[in-house]
Formats: C-alpha cells, sequence, structure tokens
C-alpha cells in the first residue's frame, strides 16, 4: 500500500455540489462558484491510469502549472484565486469552452503522424511539404480539438467550430489571439532555460463576458519540450530529439508490450522504476522552472492536503 502518495481522494467540504475524477484530477465545485483541484500523483498513459502512484508527481504539475499562470497573467486573466497546498489549486468555477486550443511550433506527435500518411492539411491548416520530423514550422500552427467527455478528442478546424456554433466568433479571435501570445511567452520562458516548448494545449472558460485561462499550462503532461543543445545536429543527421516529457513512460510500456490495447496487461512497475520515474519528474520540473525542488511532507499527505483546503476555504469565503 503506497501511504505517501496521493492515489485518490474521497473529501468531503462545506457547500460541496460535486466531485469530479478525472485521470490525473479530483476537482471539488464548492457551491457552484469554486472548483477544488486536487492534482493527484496519478499516471496515465495510452488513455489508461496505472495501478501506482507516483510520488511528487502532483506537486510537479501543480507546481509548474502555478509558476506559469502567473507568468502569463498579464497576457489572459487565469482561474486561480489560491494554491493552498503543493498538490492543490483553488480557483473560479468558468463555463469551459468545448474545445482545447492545441498550438504547434514543430512537426512532432500527433501532426508528424498525420503527415507522414501523406496528409498536408491539419484541422483545416495546410502543412507544408518537404518537412522531416521535428523540424519547426514557418510559423506556429493552431489545430484544435473537440473536448471529449468519453473516449479521444477530435481534431477539428476553425471553420467546424464556427459553422457548428461551438464557439462564437468574436470569442474563438480572442481565443486565438490569446493561445498565440500565451505559445509565445512560453517559448521565451523555455528558451531561457535551453529548451524548446514544441507544442502544448490551452483550455479557456467564461465568466459572464469574461475569458479565463483554465486548468494547467506548459507541464510536461500537457506540453512537449526538447533540449536546445543539439537540436540542430540532431535534425541534421536526423536522429530523435531529446525531449522532456512523460515519453519515457510511454516507452518502457511499450518495450513490455502494452499500449492500451484490449487483452494487454499493463507490466508491474516495480518500488525502482517508480522512484526512476518521480525523479525523472523531478528533473522535468527544475530544467522546466529553474528552481530548486522542494519536496513537500507526505508523511500524512491525505491530511496535509484535506487542512490546507479547509484552511484556504474560509480564508476565501
Amino acid at each position: 500500500m503506497q501511504s505517501n502518495v496521493i492515489k485518490e481522494t474521497h473529501f468531503k467540504f462545506p457547500n460541496q455540489k460535486s466531485f469530479y475524477k478525472g485521470k490525473v484530477r479530483d476537482v471539488y465545485n464548492i457551491n457552484n462558484d469554486l472548483l477544488v483541484m486536487v492534482v493527484s500523483d496519478r499516471i496515465s498513459a495510452f488513455d489508461v491510469v496505472l495501478p501506482k502512484a507516483i510520488p511528487y508527481k502532483g506537486q510537479v504539475l501543480n507546481q509548474i502549472a502555478a509558476k506559469f499562470l502567473k507568468a502569463t497573467e498579464d497576457i489572459v486573466p487565469n482561474w486561480v484565486i489560491d494554491v493552498p497546498d503543493p498538490s492543490v489549486t483553488i480557483g473560479k468555477m468558468c463555463e469551459p469552452f468545448k474545445v482545447e486550443m492545441v498550438i504547434r511550433g514543430y512537426l512532432s506527435g500527433h501532426a508528424w503522424r498525420e503527415y507522414q500518411e501523406g496528409k498536408r492539411m491539419l484541422c483545416g491548416v495546410v502543412m507544408p511539404n518537404g518537412m522531416k520530423e521535428n523540424d519547426k514550422f514557418p510559423e506556429p500552427i493552431i489545430t484544435p480539438t473537440t473536448k471529449a467527455s468519453v473516449g479521444h478528442d477530435e481534431d477539428i478546424s476553425r471553420e467546424e467550430i464556427l459553422a457548428q456554433g461551438i464557439v462564437s466568433d468574436s470569442d474563438y479571435i480572442k481565443l486565438e489571439d490569446y493561445t498565440r501570445k500565451i505559445f509565445q511567452r512560453g517559448t521565451e520562458i523555455a528558451a531561457e532555460k535551453g529548451l524548446i516548448l514544441v507544442d502544448t494545449k490551452y483550455e479557456f472558460g467564461k465568466v459572464g463576458h469574461t475569458i479565463y485561462l483554465i486548468d494547467e499550462i506548459h507541464t510536461p503532461d500537457s506540453s512537449r519540450y526538447f533540449y536546445a543543445d543539439g537540436y540542430e545536429e540532431r535534425q541534421k543527421k536526423g536522429e530523435s530529439q531529446k525531449q522532456l516529457s512523460k515519453e519515457f513512460v510511454r516507452q518502457w510500456l511499450i518495450e513490455n508490450n502494452f499500449q492500451g490495447k484490449e487483452s494487454q496487461v499493463i507490466p508491474e512497475m516495480s518500488d525502482e522504476f517508480i522512484t526512476e520515474i518521480s525523479e525523472r519528474y523531478i528533473e522535468l520540473y527544475e530544467n522546466i522552472t529553474g528552481d530548486k525542488f522542494i519536496k513537500s511532507d507526505v508523511s500524512d499527505v491525505l491530511k496535509r492536503v484535506e487542512v490546507n483546503i479547509n484552511k484556504a476555504l474560509l480564508d476565501i469565503s
């Protein structure tokens, strides 16, 4: 039994209206006004939550997101009101837009898989001929997806979003503008740390007429980073890029015959491998933020989280 991790939470807070358990986040709705987001230590790959949790993973994701939301609040207001615990964010409850704004500076991941199949159009955006995997686009492209409540998100074009009335014209223009500006800021911050922000996704919501940036940004779960050092040489030689993401977990699963397909069994994760993943996440944190990671007290982690949330909710109210 793992006691030093946040595997799942079952808190009951004053004025709690509902509870939502995502792959990684536990979200509490307080009075249809506030959201308490607990970033658990669960880890998912291939749309499957793995059986064992990773110490400090939630803290890593929560603190990276908090730092970058702070660093972009002059561009767009965000949902955050308080970060009362290393693994918790409390913020405004917004009406989320039903699209995720994916922006890509480089031909990687899903875009490359489509390109390899001969497609030169992604979400209504033309991709130039003659590109190699991980080449830089002439300028970043926005490739939105629908937000699926069940199953996979689907690619969708700007034209389809507007035609289906998923987002109004005036709001969509703002979402695109914010997406480009936040990505530019993230690119500049990454460059200072010797990193390349390859691609990422943003989610937005609305309260009244105001658009807010919500959820997380620029974490290794929502973004892909390359090391800038040696990028050009690796591209010239056709070598794969050195990246900062949870890709190494996916690779380990593939090597152990698991890709989330039917009848495949999740391989046993040894304590040594769990420690290795935890150390890699801490390394990601230090590389992405440039800050030293300070491990939180996990002797009674659920108690700590509950106490800190209750105290913050009292202060906010």
